[in-house]
C-alpha cells in the first residue's frame, strides 16, 4: 500500500475531508518533531499528516526541526509528500487566492540544519537538486486540477526567506529582480531533506497576500487569515478527492 504524507503549517484536522482521526507514535534521533503524526484510513493509500508549525502554530519557521520531521516520515515508509504552503505573490498573475504548484526554489535562509549528510550522523555526500520537485507527483496534481476545473498555475519559483517577520519592500523588490514568483518561509530545507531520503516531494501553494510594497497600504494580517481559512477548506476537499483517486 502506498504511503503519502501531507505537511502543512495549518492543522488540517479542523476541515472536513481527510478524516485524520488516528495518531501515530513516532520518535526521531534528531530531536522533537513539530507535531504528532496523524493517520487517515479513509483512502486506499495510507495518508499521514504533520503540522510543521505544531498543532497550536507555535513554532517559528526557522525553529522547525525539519530533519526530525522528515526522518519520522521516512520511518513510516512514506514515499511521497504533498506540502501545503501559504505564500506571498510577487507577480501580477499570482494574486491573493491563487493556487500555484511551483517548479523551482531559491533559498535565502541561514542557520538551519540543511542536510542529513553532515559528516556526523551520515557521511558527507552531494545530491542532485536541479529540479527540486517530484515530476510524477506534480504532473498528477496538475492533471487532477484540470479534471476538476480548478484553476492552478503550474509554474513558479519560490523564494524561501528566514522569517518569522515578513519582508521589507526593498527585500521584495530584490526577490522580484532575482526572478522569484512567490515568497514563503518553510519550503527549505524541507524539500531537500525529502530528496536526500528518497521521498518524492511536491508543493501546492496558496497565495495569501501581495509582497510588501506591492500595494499602497500596509499588509492586513487579519484579511490574510480570513482568506487562508476559506481557501484551506476548499484545498482540503481537493486533496481528499485527489487522494481518493490514487
Amino acid at each position: 500500500m502506498e504511503k503519502i504524507a501531507i505537511i502543512c503549517g495549518t492543522d488540517l484536522r479542523q476541515y472536513d475531508g481527510l478524516e485524520l482521526t488516528q495518531s501515530v507514535s513516532c520518535e526521531s534521533k534528531y530531536g522533537e518533531i513539530s507535531s504528532q503524526v496523524f493517520l487517515s484510513d479513509a483512502f486506499k493509500a495510507s495518508v499521514f499528516f504533520m503540522a510543521r508549525h505544531g498543532t497550536n502554530t507555535s513554532i517559528a519557521p526557522h525553529q522547525i526541526n525539519y530533519r526530525a520531521n522528515l526522518e519520522v516520515l521516512k520511518q513510516l515508509d512514506v514515499s511521497q509528500i504533498i506540502a501545503v504552503n501559504t505564500v506571498g505573490g510577487l507577480v501580477d498573475d499570482m494574486s491573493p487566492g491563487t493556487w500555484v504548484i511551483p517548479d523551482q526554489i531559491i533559498d535565502y535562509t541561514h542557520g538551519r540544519e540543511q542536510t542529513f549528510f553532515d559528516g556526523i550522523h551520515n557521511p558527507m555526500q552531494h545530491i542532485d537538486f536541479s529540479f527540486p520537485f517530484a515530476k510524477s507527483l506534480r504532473d498528477d496534481l496538475i492533471k487532477f486540477a484540470a479534471l476538476k476545473q480548478k484553476s492552478v498555475i503550474d509554474y513558479g519559483t519560490y523564494a524561501v526567506t528566514q522569517g518569522p517577520r515578513l519582508e521589507t519592500a526593498a527585500e521584495i523588490a530584490r526577490l522580484q529582480n532575482d526572478g522569484n514568483h512567490l515568497v514563503g518561509m518553510t519550503m527549505m530545507p524541507e524539500a531537500v531533506l525529502a530528496r536526500e531520503l528518497g521521498i518524492g516531494y511536491c508543493s501546492i501553494c496558496l497565495v495569501a497576500n501581495w509582497g510588501a510594497g506591492m500595494e499602497q497600504q500596509p499588509l492586513d494580517i487579519d484579511a490574510i487569515y480570513t482568506l487562508v481559512e476559506k481557501e484551506f477548506s476548499e484545498m482540503t476537499r481537493f486533496m481528499s478527492e485527489f487522494l481518493a483517486e490514487l
